[in-house]
């Protein structure tokens, strides 16, 4: 496996682009508008640098990784001919369905075809392609490139040679694999989702502040950032996006949404991405200023 195209350059796309390039395979990134794809590659460089300041890499490893990367618009152009496709697009059921119903028609027929998904069946999603054997979860962590976990979720059609080829390769990228399958939330966010719905659900029942909640749990039980903060730093909008495909996959009442988070996301309030969440990010992307209406 020597050719790797991934789908979408925003945080997550051009994070797992970032660590196959770096280590040592060749790269297509591919997104639908080109700004996406420029401002991926800055974000990468950006990282690049960080890791030189940090004495991790030099000068020649940032050269050679950028090297390896090589972007495209065009869907067909940028996996034709490659060996793997990891899919990091919107969280969204029919974005992704339609997607792998395209790379079915174009990749070869020996590809293997990847969703970062954090919680969409893989199952359903193998459905769409005629090789769900060869469609498999590789849902790394962000930021990639500093997240040791990638949860590798098995379909119900996924084969063994697929899973341990993809297993493998996620060691070569030093990274730490786990195998798991395939139900609503996989394992991370079947527990994290509840925990920050919870939290939610504690502020908002006016139990503690946002800065008490996540002091609670960052001191008391050694989580190195609150909930909130987290939640703010995922996107509650991602948050919210998982916590209804669980509680439409389980049909039980302790996924459902907090009414808060319900309201923030439809009044834009997304945490990080959008300037303002739990938190207010308009002076430092640090959870420094808890929002105002929380004050």
């Amino acid at each position: 496996m020597k050719k790797i195209a991934v789908i979408g350059a925003g945080t997550m796309g051009n994070g797992i682009a970032h660590v196959f390039a770096q280590n040592g395979y060749k790269v297509n990134l591919v997104d639908i508008a080109q700004t996406s794809l420029d401002k991926g590659l800055a974000t990468i460089t950006k990282n690049l640098d960080r890791m030189i300041a940090k004495e991790v890499i030099d000068e020649a490893k940032k050269d050679a990784t950028l090297a390896n990367i090589a972007r495209y618009t065009d869907l067909k152009d940028g996996v034709s001919n490659t060996d793997l496709v990891v899919e990091a697009a919107t969280e969204n059921l029919d974005i992704k369905l339609k997607i792998f119903e395209d790379l079915d028609a174009i990749c070869k027929a020996e590809t293997i075809l990847a969703t970062n998904t954090s919680s969409i069946s893989i199952t359903q999603i193998g459905a769409a392609t005629k090789r769900p054997e060869k469609v498999i979860g590789m849902h790394f962590m962000n930021p990639v490139p500093i997240m040791k976990l990638v949860e590798i979720i098995r379909g119900y059609s996924t084969s063994d040679e697929v899973t341990e080829t993809i297993m493998e390769l996620s060691k070569k990228l030093g990274k730490t694999p786990t195998e798991v399958n395939d139900y609503p939330g996989f394992v991370a966010n079947r527990i994290l989702m509840p925990m920050i719905n919870e939290s939610i659900e504690t502020l908002y029942n006016g139990v503690a502040g946002v800065e008490e909640i996540d002091t609670v749990m960052k001191l008391g039980m050694a989580h190195p950032m609150g909930p909130l903060q987290l939640a703010d730093f995922i996107g509650l909008d991602i948050c919210l996006s998982i916590l209804n495909v669980m509680y439409d996959g389980f049909k039980n009442p302790k996924y459902s949404p907090c009414p808060l988070l319900v309201n923030m996301v439809m009044a834009g309030k997304l945490g990080v991405k959008s300037g303002e969440g739990f938190y207010d990010y308009s002076e430092s992307r640090k959870a420094e200023k808890v929002s105002a209406q929380f004050k």
